[in-house]
């Protein structure tokens, strides 16, 4: 399992949100360059970037202090927020970025998603948010009627390899990841699975290692102390090899 420290950015900052609620947000670092730096110290060999704005707003706010931010430091990054059409796709991939993350795209332009794949492969990946089990959009504001094993299904159908799954209700809670909801998801789908919100703690990686799952973000745990991240790197790479 691979263990993905993560970076959101808001107004140019590094920052955190609480059950992904905008009015929650808090500076959690200074530099996002030193951050990510500190994260390939760590033996990190992903980082995980969302733009926030972007994810709110369906625009690139910050995408050139993210492409920056990538390109500045040796490890490979995924990026999502605001990517929702082919050129943003493009640009991304095209400065630096390895892996790109589709999240609103998914429930409301699926031909889209359709051209990403078959244009880009296995960098195109999925974030599938959810709130009691049905899909968000639009920076986690836009509640769908769509349950998130049907999504993913759909997503696994037209060629889509790795999911990123965020419990909105744990995000940012360091209550421990949604454990039920991601095994049911592993066990419906052949894509690699990311497990994303509520990690916390050590037991929360073995946790999500018995489930068998590709990776697990990790954000706010990091920065609060509660979560070492060379030791959740180590824990993990015990079980699978990075």
């Amino acid at each position: 399992m691979i263990i993905l420290p993560a970076i959101d950015i808001k107004d140019g900052n590094c920052v955190r949100l609480f059950k992904g609620d905008y009015s929650t947000v808090k500076k959690v670092a200074e530099d996002p360059y030193e951050t990510a730096e500190s994260f390939v110290k760590a033996g990190a060999k992903w980082m995980h970037m969302v733009d926030l704005d972007g994810a709110k707003d369906g625009k690139l706010k910050n995408s050139e202090l993210i492409i920056d931010v990538a390109n500045s430091t040796d490890i490979k990054v995924e990026v999502g927020g605001g990517i929702r059409d082919m050129e943003r796709v493009e640009y991304y991939l095209e400065h630096g970025v390895d892996r790109v993350i589709l999240g609103s795209a998914a429930v409301k332009d699926q031909r889209f998603v359709i051209d990403a794949v078959n244009n880009y492969d296995d960098k195109i990946v999925v974030g599938i948010d959810a709130k009691n089990g049905m899909v968000c959009a639009e920076g986690w504001t836009d509640k769908s009627e769509l349950n998130y094993i049907t999504l993913a299904k759909q997503m696994e159908s037209i060629g889509v390899r790795t999911i990123v799954f965020t419990d909105i209700d744990q995000d940012g809670t360091l209550a421990g990841p949604n454990l039920k909801q991601l095994d049911d998801l592993a066990h419906n789908v052949s894509c690699n699975i990311i497990a994303s919100g509520g990690v916390s703690n050590l037991k929360d990686i073995i946790n999500l290692n018995s489930l068998d799952v590709y990776g697990a973000i990790t954000g706010k745990a990091i920065y609060t102390g509660n979560l070492n991240l060379a030791e959740a790197i180590k824990m993990a790479s015990r079980v699978t090899d990075l």
